[in-house]
């Protein structure tokens, strides 16, 4: 797939002045995007994560909710989304004990005329950032990273990440 350059950028009417992109015309397809990222922390934080012992609970199990619930409200807080009828989010967490690090992947679905990938980010970023609010009274150098779209498919391009 090729990339726009900036006087082809989508969000932009011929004037420059920022639209949201008209997709009247596009067909429903299924669309489909992957998103992932992971959070950093010092290992007595990860140890509170894997036994469940977190002063505030389930730290995994609310931040899944969380993520969950941010896909379902991108377009409140990006400004030029469609707001979108999600048919399917599923987020995971994987513990990986030899970077100290949780890492969050969300898959996000629609039957649509635009695709999911903003929703599958926002998913990812508010799953990490719930992980850092619970945890934060014993670790505030948690550091989110390498936050990305893996995979899109749907409308006229599939696409995969070249490092995934």
């Amino acid at each position: 797939m090729s990339q726009n350059t900036p006087d082809q950028l989508s969000h932009f009417d011929a004037s420059g002045q920022a639209h949201m992109v008209d997709v009247a015309a596009k067909a429903d397809t299924h669309r489909i995007a992957v998103a992932a990222g992971t959070i950093r922390m010092q290992p007595a934080t990860l140890a509170l994560i894997t036994s469940g012992t977190a002063k505030k609970g389930d730290v995994l199990g609310i931040a899944r909710i969380a993520a969950i619930m941010a896909s379902k409200k991108t377009s409140e807080l990006v400004p030029l989304c469609h707001p979108l009828a999600l048919t399917r989010v599923t987020v995971s967490f994987d513990i990986d004990q030899a970077a100290c690090a949780v890492h969050c992947q969300a898959q996000v679905e629609t039957v649509g005329k635009t695709g999911v990938e903003m929703e599958a980010l926002m998913s990812v970023q508010v799953g990490l950032l719930t992980i850092y609010d619970m945890c934060k009274a014993v670790d505030r150098g948690m550091v989110m990273t390498d936050v990305r779209v893996l995979e899109k498919h749907g409308g006229k391009t599939d696409w995969r990440h070249s490092g995934s």
